[in-house]
């Protein structure tokens, strides 16, 4: 079968003929694309949007009175802020697990098409259905590892900023100047360990999904697949580390997602600017916006992450192929087993 236009024969690619293959890929399939991520993108929102609808009318953060009731009610502040916590870092992990889940569905969609093979978005979605119990508990998995990766990398920080709050408490002068340092040192260093350990997990993880795209495997074994693939190096030179090239397709990604989530977002920041500060959740409170003006905004920006997020995606599954090209040829395998052409008779 002929391959879809402007994609080339597979086989090991530099990272710049890898970012031109993703682009080019992207342009020729950006309607299916689109539809495959916008559902994905949808339902997000939607999880989003009822969690904060859900917390501005039920939490005491989020009222116009909230600085009266912090002082006549701290306890029951604080544990408003335990709720709001534990709501948003759940809802953190259901937006990774789909983020994930997209790859998954993405890539399913890619990695046939590179070989010339047939291939709809719904095969994406339905490699999704199917793998979803063992690609979730996988993802579990994964979490447990970016917590203890995490604990790991703040430990030094927050030991730190124990032994500044200590000295605050407990002493003066001299002390207490050395107090402040020893805060402010910990927190840097405790912010720094967060961020090291959010990279750290998009970088070990980043082929977790498409490993369950394209090969039956189990959670345990597709877990420890990803991170085979993930290490070492496949040729000389400072680029020939995985983790490096790795680092480099997630900067890129991330750059991408970022300044996408920028650009869609600015016409609902300009409507949150135009009732009041948005980091201000008492003047949010004090003068709502309607929900009538800031949905349809919301949305622009839902569609313009649809339409480009997908790049980033075809990114880690052509990051996917040429781990698996350079590591086990599998481009020189599909050209073996792909059957020849008769020769015509004399």
């Amino acid at each position: 079968m002929k391959p879809s236009p402007g994609i080339q024969e597979p086989r090991p690619l530099a990272l710049g003929e890898m970012i031109d293959r993703s682009a080019t890929f992207w342009r020729a399939h950006l309607k299916p694309l689109f539809w495959l991520c916008f559902g994905f993108e949808l339902v997000n929102y939607i999880l989003t949007k009822a969690m904060v609808l859900s917390l501005e009318r039920t939490n005491a953060l989020f009222q116009a009175d909230a600085t009266a009731q912090a002082q006549s009610d701290p306890l029951g502040m604080l544990g408003d802020a335990g709720i709001m916590l534990v709501s948003s870092s759940a809802l953190w992990l259901v937006l990774i697990w789909s983020y994930w889940m997209a790859t998954l569905a993405v890539t399913r969609y890619v990695v046939p098409l590179q070989f010339g093979e047939t291939a709809q978005p719904a095969d994406g979605l339905r490699r999704g259905w199917s793998k979803l119990a063992s690609f979730t508990g996988a993802y579990l998995l994964s979490q447990l590892w970016a917590l203890g990766a995490l604990l790991a990398m703040v430990l030094p920080g927050g030991a730190l900023f124990g032994v500044g709050f200590l000295l605050a408490r407990d002493g003066e002068g001299a002390s207490g100047l050395v107090s402040i340092v020893l805060i402010a040192i910990g927190s840097l260093l405790i912010f720094l360990g967060a961020l090291a350990a959010l990279l750290w997990y998009f970088l070990r993880f980043s082929l977790l999904a498409p490993v369950f795209a394209m090969e039956d495997l189990g959670a345990v074994a597709a877990f420890r697949r990803s991170g085979r693939l993930i290490s070492g190096r496949v040729q000389a030179g400072f680029l020939g580390h995985v983790k490096v090239r790795a680092m480099l397709l997630l900067t890129i990604m991330s750059g991408i997602l970022i300044a996408i989530s920028f650009v869609s977002g600015l016409p609902a920041w300009i409507v949150r600017l135009s009732y009041a500060n948005p980091l201000d959740p008492v003047a949010v409170a004090a003068n709502p916006i309607p929900q009538t003006l800031l949905v349809p905004v919301e949305l622009i920006q839902v569609v313009g992450q649809s339409l480009f997020t997908p790049l980033a995606l075809v990114f880690s599954a052509m990051f996917y192929l040429d781990m698996r090209m350079r590591r086990e040829g599998l481009d020189l395998e599909r050209r073996l087993d792909a059957p020849r052409p008769l020769m015509p008779s004399s």
